[in-house]
């Protein structure tokens, strides 16, 4: 059969097969064999009430094919009168697929799947009939039974037609024919051959056609008797399908044209031959067809062309091959005059030539365009720059890459495709709607609508909580739905629109029904109210569209409702059944009353739902009709609703075991009867659900059972369609499915897990996915169809599953510890190990298919050789992954390549990366230590390798951030903060690495990867419940998320589209990093404006030595500034003068002078001395101001944000004033404010150079070259702005919300403080003085954008204005005092000052940005001496504006970040970003592009690129934020993030560096033993060594991802031999030892496993102390490395304190000449006598202070801090949490505390100077407080803007360093 040369010309089917013989052939039911007397031969006639139970089936069986090749299929039969019919068609495509061709009189529209396509057929009826009449002019009245007259059809279908374009399949063989009744059928043939019936072989030779031609005369064999003189057409019917008959509104087979079909037969067998046909398309055929044009359409709208749009939309059309233009033409135009199209009118000719399109080759296919289709077309402009000065709209100048990003793209970038799950709250609820071609059901939040044909769905999105009941209105226009939980809100939902109508709560939890009435008007709904007790309300619903629903009555019941219905026939009566009762209810005067049904003898049945008789009556009462309840005992109850009676009982037995060929029903529950679960009636019949697993169909008389279908489990829902052809199930296992009644199949729409799913893996080559769930199952889907292909069911649940990458196996990981390996081919267990203990938590293929790994609960990593069918272990390791089942199912990651393997473990701190073939040990991360601001240890939860880089790895971690960390050496790249509310459960990065994917609790994220975006994520909620796992299908087209249940996502940035979505792509150095010396890629790469790696600009290059001391190198990483929003701070101003004159007043802030004392008490001797005496304590009164409303900080790190403080300022320190001269003296100020913006300046005619660090602000002079400081704030100084005449500075700081008014300082010419200025009470963003400088102005931050005035010799306020968004920054223009601008969020702010009589006002006038930059802030501006005002935007472009037209004429891209600082000089700008970047530009050109300029028409696009030039670019080590240049641009200053500020020098392209600092907190400081040098070290992993007394740095150590906790020097004399050494101790538990004399690391220690808390050499230098966070001491030889002892008795308290002293000790009864103490957070202090030389170290003293058993914050108490007295080391200070704020004075020879001196805080630092018995005492209050121990006199010192962390004296006493965060302050100390 397989060969066409036999079947040529035709095939008799029935001859063939010998039919008569039943052999190849089967036939079942009624099928006979009789004698027509019109056909005159014999035929088979087919009867039967079922078709599908009565038909004849070629061939025999399913495993038989026909093999018949052609084309055409003729088939000779005549439908029984009024009766239907069925003929299904399997078609084998070329794809190996079978398609199922089915056409019967029974279907009323047509359906279409991936498989399965069914065409309504229309019987004509005897020609000039009453039925043919009928027929033309109604046809719809057709669709039905056969009339009674029907005729012999002669059915002609072109099957490679009906392939091609409904399934876009190519047609192979005709596989089986299955005839179903009622019909008569003579033959079947196939052909190539297009043959007619009506045509004689006399006549086609007369005619000249012959059968090359294409049109043949039937064969005798087949053709219909026609009497001599007849006329074929009269007697018979010939249908041809496709058909150009009159056309129906979807497609059907139908009775054609009567003329002869030479007349419009195609010329050839070809398709590309056929003339044209139109067949009517439905909806999902259109959408097909469409596709397929545009995909195969040789020339596709050009990008430059736009979408036409006309008034009449014409039909598109076919031009075929071989036709002429001319014959094109007139088919073209005849389209026209078809009603149905829409006509086209005379005038429309010259629109019919240029709006339509050329027609295509489709094979007869016309499809319609629509104009809200108009939207799918994309149309493009060019990118060609426009150049035209004579226009308000600015230039653009050349610029290959587009604008910055500045939200992810597109938008959304996820739409929900398919959700396979139905259910939730309840396994009850499913709807048809009245079209009977949409099911909807809940799964589980989500409400689903799927079209039962294509299986598309729709989703209704709202619910919070579980759906658990939905209604329909009668006509489905309304649907109302319910949600479980405490929140049980109803809402009602548009069902054509998908939109929420209203949304209510009456009930309280609990809504378990709800019921529309038939018309829409009454909604009842059943739930508990807040006692649990049943409540029944009714709504009115008529007022819905309007958003009004009210409640009409409701009622409180005792009795149980399991469902209740309102009647169909009346909108105030319903029926409710439950546990006991059948209720009737009426609404009747705004009250809801019941009355119960007699039930008799059943009246304790459980009764599960009711259903009415359904049928309009067209006599007699609407009442008078059954009601019908059922029940779990099997019992089903027709009462009679008139009259409140039981009519009829009838139950459902179990089959007995009578004889053995009875087929006997296995039932899921025990009793005597099988409970019915649900019923549904129809006018026909009565549907049931029982827990027996069938669905039955009963007449309604329950006679007997005419049809039913089992199900894998119990039936818990029966809905019969509105036509009663179909009948809707459920099961409690989860499936969802229909059956067809009139064909007898069954169709499964939807299964489902019944539980929460765990897991899941894709099959990217198969499009298959599996996943596992608790509910003991392991499914596999079909992706595109979403059938469920295979099953595997165990005993114990399935936690992971992992697909190999090319074969057709999977693994699964159970709760047991057991893996498995199936084979799905064959349904074969291919292996199975038991290596674990606990539950598998992950399970993965490498990329390459070689390995498998798992890893258990309980820290088992397992590798398996998945190259062998039997997965042996390779090697089996303990105690490597962290224990718990929270990092499942994906706990194992594998890279790209497979070569490395990743996981959290040992611990939950740690991240292990093994070599994936060895699993021997790569690199271990501890991530607990990357944060050292959090107050908690961070541990791992998830791990996830770029597939784009396999040397990034992504870490999520309990605090909900990202780490990006080196998986070569364990750097930190970067971190992203505050990912997902709750913690994030899965992390999965997209195959081109440019998306990021997250999951926490129910969310979805989707990130851009390298986030430099404004707004870098999207997020998408649906689930109801945790999201278990999360990632991208491999082909990227599609996300998948599962948890309660699966869902689909389309992922519509595909990479070659995303660059259409959005003004440009991300491009980043993560996908193809650049290359540092030693291979390392840098995150960071330099970018040109063409988006390619350039070389890199000139370093600065005059700094101190940058020492790597790490394995890895020193790549410098800017971190993303902290988006940490402080609360609301008032500003203060200050205005310094800066000449030359008299030593500056005293400091503005309060000082203690000598004559301030505090507390001290004298200790008696006696050894029971009297309990400690209690000390008042001052509290602080701290009242806030009134809460202002939330703002919005802009997104741009120009606008100022105060760093974020945990301390508070004591504003009553230091208010007692007293004559004496101070005990400290500020020298000096080490650093500089990164965090400022605007906060340095420089006048380079007079020498003023001013910048600030913290609250200080230090200045100097040409003719004063020391440091001096202005002193007067208490807050971090925010900006600066110094005058023309460089003899006033103005200098604004923010504060807390105090009581009082914020400040604005001014000081003038002797740098004392002159003027105090209250306004603005947020942060004051930007200053700057008028030309002549007589006016100031102030500008508020983003939470008060308002612009200030004031005169500068008067210091009032003359004008303010408030604009509507934030300003960024201001200035005066230069030419003239009266004009200024501003620019931020809204644009540029153009300000003209006028006078008006006495008073001055501000005149302002907005003009909004540019849209060639896009949406973008600006952040920067400048003016230049032509009047031309230069902005720069936080997207990276500078515009231009003439400033008297107040235009923009010209933009450029001048950066790759945000430009955050702008200077002009004559014809040279200044630009610095956030990219670190600074660079010069030449704009001599810019003048002549002015509107009415010399060039500003005539500008071409070539004259454009030399408008601007950039002449150098230097890239500094931090974002710019401030900068001073003089006249020319020359030369000047620029600061830095990095608190640097560095002196350019243009001319020579040299930078050096003048001020240095911490750009992060401080954590200890200290003086070398001869006071040459003194050294810091902070959170960022340096340690600085800088001279004294110059303070200039001299040399750098860092150690990357390291925080160094502590520094110290070595002694005079253990340092002789080779200089003086400092040792470090850092947060890995490390020290290190460097020398200064080599500038290297001499040694690295490991002496701990923890942070390493403080450090301190022996006196002799001999050995070296050190204490971890864990309480351990180490004594470590300095020499050797080698730890010497370690001493345990502070384990379990972090050690604050170290200190060594030489001391002789004979007195206490030892030999030595050292002790040493030892202070630990637990309040005890350990004293130690030792002498290294003889290896002695014995404990002297142990202390602990006591302290209230309960404080109230426990996790902040104070320092435990100790020294030892330098004028007697017998004597031991202490302080830390107690009883008192104080300080103790311990004696060891008297063993006993001496004295006490009370403090005014709790102490965080401490220190004594060997000079005057000063000590030195810091707070978290901000205050420095000196005392005199003997006499207890203090002063108190308020310069620090923060907490106090470290105070330090000098050796001899002289100097004392104080630091807050990265403030370090050095003080001269006079004495008290």
């Amino acid at each position: 059969m397989a060969s066409r040369v036999w079947q040529h010309p035709y095939v008799n089917i029935f001859k063939h097969i010998k039919i008569e013989e039943w052999k190849k052939s089967s036939r079942e039911g009624d099928v006979t064999a009789y004698m027509d007397k019109t056909l005159k031969c014999s035929v088979f006639r087919i009867r039967g009430s079922i078709p599908a139970s009565n038909y004849i089936l070629l061939p025999k069986t399913s495993s038989q094919s026909l093999g018949l090749t052609g084309r055409f299929i003729y088939l000779l039969f005549r439908p029984s009168p009024a009766k239907h019919f069925v003929v299904h068609l399997d078609i084998a495509a070329e794809e190996s697929q079978v398609i199922r061709v089915s056409f019967s009189n029974l279907f009323k529209e047509f359906k279409s799947t991936a498989t399965w396509l069914q065409f309504p057929f229309l019987c004509g009826a005897a020609k000039d009939s009453v039925y043919d009449s009928t027929a033309k002019t109604a046809r719809h009245d057709l669709v039905g039974p056969a009339p009674p007259m029907v005729r012999w059809i002669c059915l002609m279908m072109d099957l490679q037609y009906v392939l091609s374009v409904y399934l876009n399949r190519r047609h192979s063989h005709l596989k089986s024919i299955k005839l179903c009744a009622n019909m008569s059928v003579k033959n079947l043939f196939t052909s190539d051959l297009l043959l007619d019936p009506g045509l004689s072989f006399s006549e086609a030779k007369q005619a000249g056609l012959v059968s090359a031609q294409g049109t043949s005369p039937m064969p005798r064999e087949m053709c219909f008797p026609v009497p001599k003189g007849g006329s074929w057409h009269d007697l018979y019917d010939y249908i041809r399908f496709p058909s150009d008959g009159s056309k129906m509104p979807f497609d059907s087979i139908q009775k054609g044209l009567p003329s002869p079909i030479s007349m419009c037969a195609p010329s050839s067998k070809s398709p590309s031959r056929e003339v044209p046909r139109r067949v009517n398309l439905s909806k999902p055929v259109q959408d097909r067809v469409s596709l397929i044009q545009q995909i195969t359409s040789p020339k596709p709208l050009p990008r430059h062309r736009s979408t036409l749009v006309t008034s009449s939309v014409p039909e598109l059309g076919v031009v075929t091959s071989g036709l002429d233009a001319k014959h094109t033409q007139e088919e073209w135009g005849s389209h026209g005059d078809d009603p149905e199209r829409g006509c086209w009118s005379q005038a429309s000719g010259s629109r019919r030539s240029t709006s339509r399109t050329p027609p295509a080759v489709d094979g007869g296919v016309h499809v319609y365009a629509r104009s809200e289709d108009d939207s799918a077309f994309c149309v493009e402009d060019g990118e060609g720059e426009v150049v035209c000065a004579a226009v308000s709209r600015p230039i653009s100048l050349p610029s290959v890459k587009e604008s910055r990003l500045s939200k992810l793209y597109p938008d959304p970038i996820l739409r929900l495709n398919r959700i396979l799950g139905f259910g939730g709250a309840t396994l009850k609820c499913a709807l048809w709607t009245k079209r009977g071609d949409e099911v909807v059901y809940p799964c589980h939040a989500i409400i689903v609508s799927m079209n039962i044909s294509s299986g598309q769905q729709r989703f209704f999105l709202g619910h919070t909580d579980k759906v658990s009941a939905l209604a329909f209105t009668g006509n489905t226009m309304l649907l109302a739905s319910a949600q479980t939980g405490s929140q049980g809100v109803v809402r009602v939902w548009s069902y054509s629109k998908g939109s929420c109508l209203a949304m209510f709560k009456t009930h309280a939890h609990s809504l378990s029904s709800l019921s529309f009435s038939y018309g829409g008007g009454v909604l009842c709904g059943v739930g508990k109210d807040n006692h649990s007790k049943t409540m029944v309300v009714v709504w009115s619903t008529q007022h819905v569209s309007k958003g009004e629903v009210t409640v009409l009555a409701k009622a409180h019941t005792d009795v149980d409702i399991q469902t209740m219905k309102i009647a169909f026939f009346d909108d105030t009566r319903m029926v409710s059944c439950g546990r006991d009762n059948v209720r009737l209810w009426r609404v009747r005067g705004g009250a809801l009353r019941s009355c119960p049904v007699s039930l008799g003898e059943y009246h304790s049945l459980d009764f599960t739902d009711v259903a009415f008789e359904e049928g309009q009556r067209s006599h007699g009462d609407p009442e008078d009709r059954s009601l019908f309840a059922s029940s779990r005992s099997g019992h089903i109850l027709e009462i009679d609703y008139g009259n409140v009676v039981i009519r009829n009982v009838r139950r459902l037995l179990p089959a007995h075991k009578s004889h053995s060929q009875r087929r006997e029903k296995q039932t899921f529950s025990t009793g005597p009867g099988i409970a019915v679960n649900s019923i549904s009636v129809s006018s026909a019949f009565c549907a049931t659900g029982s827990e027996d697993g069938y669905l039955r169909l009963w007449p309604l008389d329950f006679s007997t059972v005419f049809l039913e279908a089992e199900h894998e489990g119990p039936v818990s829902l029966v809905s019969v369609s509105a036509d009663g052809l179909s009948v809707l199930s459920a099961t409690s296992t989860g499936n969802l499915g229909y059956l067809d009644v009139s064909s007898r199949g069954y169709s499964t729409l939807m299964r489902s897990h019944t539980d929460a799913v765990l897991g899941f893996s894709v099959d990217g080559v198969r499009r298959r996915l599996t996943s596992a769930s608790r509910d003991g199952t392991v499914r596999v889907w079909d992706m595109d169809s979403m059938q469920q292909l295979f099953d595997f069911v165990s005993e114990d649940t399935h936690c992971s599953v992992a697909f190999h990458p090319s074969l057709q196996v999977f693994s699964c990981g159970s709760s047991s510890g057991t893996v498995r390996v199936f084979d799905i081919a064959s349904s074969k267990l291919l292996a199975e190990h038991s290596q674990h203990r606990g539950q598998v938590v992950g399970l993965v293929f490498s990329p390459d298919g070689e390995a498998l790994y798992s890893a258990g609960s309980l820290g088992a990593l397992v590798l398996y050789n998945s190259s062998s069918e039997d997965h042996h272990v390779v090697r089996v390791l303990g105690n490597v992954v962290a224990r718990g089942t929270e990092r499942g199912p994906d706990a194992l990651v594998i890279s790209s390549d497979s070569r490395c393997l990743a996981f959290v473990g040992p611990s939950e701190y740690t991240v292990t990366i093994m070599d994936a073939r060895s699993l021997d040990e790569l690199l271990r991360v501890d991530v607990s230590i990357l944060d050292m601001e959090s107050t908690r240890l961070d541990s791992a939860l998830k791990v996830c390798f770029s597939p784009a880089s396999t040397v990034h790895l992504l870490v999520t971690t309990t605090a909900n951030k990202i780490l990006w960390v080196s998986a070569k050496t364990g750097r930190l790249l970067r971190e992203a903060s505050h990912v997902h509310k709750h913690q994030c459960s899965s992390v999965v990065v997209s195959e081109d690495g440019r998306y990021l994917l997250t999951a926490g609790h129910n969310v979805v994220k989707v990130w851009d990867y390298s986030m430099q975006l404004d707004i870098n994520s999207q997020m998408f909620i649906g689930h109801s419940q945790p999201i278990s796992q999360v990632s991208f299908t491999p082909d990227q087209m599609s996300v998948v998320s599962v948890g309660d249940a699966i869902f689909l996502w389309d992922f519509l940035a595909h990479p070659r589209e995303s660059g259409n979505c959005s003004p440009s792509s991300p491009t980043t150095a993560l996908i193809t990093p650049h290359k540092s010396a030693n291979g390392e890629p840098d995150v960071h790469v330099m970018l040109l404006s063409n988006g390619m790696p350039r070389g890199i600009a000139p370093l600065p290059f005059s700094h101190p030595p940058c020492l790597d001391i790490s394995a890895i190198d020193a790549i410098g990483l800017e971190a993303d500034a902290d988006s940490l929003s402080p609360p609301e701070e008032l500003e203060e101003i200050s205005l310094h003068g800066a000449t030359s004159g008299p030593s500056p007043c005293p400091d503005p802030a309060p000082v203690m002078a000598a004559g301030s004392f505090l507390k001290v008490t004298e200790m008696a001797l006696a050894p029971d001395s009297s309990p400690l005496r209690t000390s008042q304590n001052r509290e602080l009164d701290n009242v806030d101001s009134d809460e202002e409303k939330e703002t919005v900080r802009p997104d741009c790190y120009k606008h100022f944000t105060p760093r974020f403080k945990t301390s508070t300022l004591d504003q009553t320190a230091g208010n007692a004033h007293q004559s004496g001269e101070q005990g400290l003296s500020l020298k000096a100020v080490i650093g500089y404010n990164g965090n400022g913006r605007g906060n340095m300046v420089w006048n380079p005619d007079t020498g003023l150079f001013a910048y600030s660090c913290g609250s200080v602000v230090c200045w100097k002079t040409f003719t004063q070259g020391s440091q001096r400081h202005w002193q007067g704030h208490t807050e971090e100084v925010s900006t600066l702005a110094v005058s023309n005449d460089a003899l006033m500075v103005a200098a604004a700081a923010g504060g807390p919300r105090w009581r009082h008014k914020p400040h604005l300082h001014m000081n003038v010419q002797d740098g004392a403080c002159r003027k105090t200025l209250s306004y603005h009470r947020g942060a004051v963003q930007s200053m700057a003085f008028s030309r002549d400088d007589l006016l100031f102005l102030s500008v508020g931050d983003f939470r008060e954008p308002e612009v200030a005035l004031w005169s500068s010799r008067s210091f009032q306020l003359l004008s303010r204005v408030c604009v509507a968004g934030p300003l960024h920054d201001v200035a005066f223009s230069p030419s003239a005092a009266s004009q200024l601008a501003c620019v931020g969020r809204l644009g540029v702010v153009f300000c003209q000052v006028t006078s008006s009589g006495p008073d001055l006002e501000l005149q302002v006038q907005n003009m909004a940005i540019p849209e060639e930059v896009g949406e973008v802030e600006l952040t920067a501006l400048c003016y230049n001496a032509n009047n031309i005002l230069f902005t720069g935007t936080n997207g990276g472009h500078v515009c231009v504006w003439d400033c008297p037209s107040q235009r923009c004429f010209m933009t450029w891209e001048a950066d790759q970040g945000e430009i955050g600082v702008l200077l002009c000089r004559g014809n040279r700008l200044l630009t610095g970003s956030n990219t670190r970047r600074l660079k010069l530009w030449g704009v001599s050109a810019v003048q002549s592009l002015r509107p009415g300029g010399a060039g500003g028409d005539a500008a071409t696009t070539e004259d454009r690129g030399a408008l601007v030039l950039l002449e150098q670019e230097i890239v500094l080590d931090g974002t710019v934020v401030s900068a001073a240049f003089d006249d020319v641009l020359d030369m000047g200053i620029v600061g830095t993030t990095a608190g640097t500020l560095w002196y350019i020098n243009w001319v020579d392209n040299t930078s050096i560096r003048l001020i240095s600092g911490h750009k992060t907190k401080v954590n200890d400081v200290g003086f070398s033993p001869d006071e040459t040098h003194f050294a810091t070290c902070g959170e960022d992993g340096s340690v600085r060594v800088w001279c004294s007394p110059s303070n200039e740095l001299v040399m750098q150590f860092q150690v990357l991802n390291q925080n160094c906790k502590c520094v110290c020097w070595s002694p005079v004399q253990g340092s002789s031999t080779g200089g003086a050494c400092v040792a470090a101790g850092y947060s890995d538990g490390t020290l290190r030892i460097f020398r200064l004399a080599s500038s290297e690391m001499e040694l690295k220690l490991q002496p701990h496993p923890v942070a390493v808390t403080s450090v301190q050499y022996s006196v002799n230098g001999l050995v070296l102390l050190s204490a971890g966070k864990d309480g351990l001491i180490a004594v470590s030889s300095p020499v050797t490395g080698k730890v010497v002892r370690i001493l345990g008795d502070h384990k379990g308290a972090l050690i604050t304190t170290i200190q060594c002293v030489k001391k002789q000790y004979k007195e206490f009864g030892l030999e030595g000449n050292e002790m040493w103490l030892a202070a630990s957070a637990d309040r005890r202090v350990s004293i130690w006598a030792s002498d290294w030389m003889k290896d002695k170290c014995e404990l002297l003293d142990w202390l602990t202070f006591p302290a209230p058993a309960h404080p109230k914050d426990p996790d902040s108490l104070p320092p435990s801090l100790a020294a030892f007295s330098p004028a007697d080391p017998g004597l031991v200070i202490y302080t830390g949490f107690g009883v008192e704020k104080e300080l103790s004075f311990y004696s060891l020879s008297k063993k006993q505390v001496v004295k006490k001196i009370a403090l005014s805080h709790w102490a965080t630092s401490l220190s004594l100077s060997s000079k005057g018995r000063l000590v030195a005492v810091g707070s978290q209050e901000r205050v420095l407080k000196l005392i005199q121990s003997s006499s207890g006199r203090f002063q108190d010192f308020l310069h620090h803007s923060d907490s106090l962390q470290t105070c330090r004296f000098s050796p001899s006493g002289e100097l004392l360093f104080s630091s807050a965060y990265n403030e370090i302050l050095l003080w001269d100390v006079q004495g008290l």
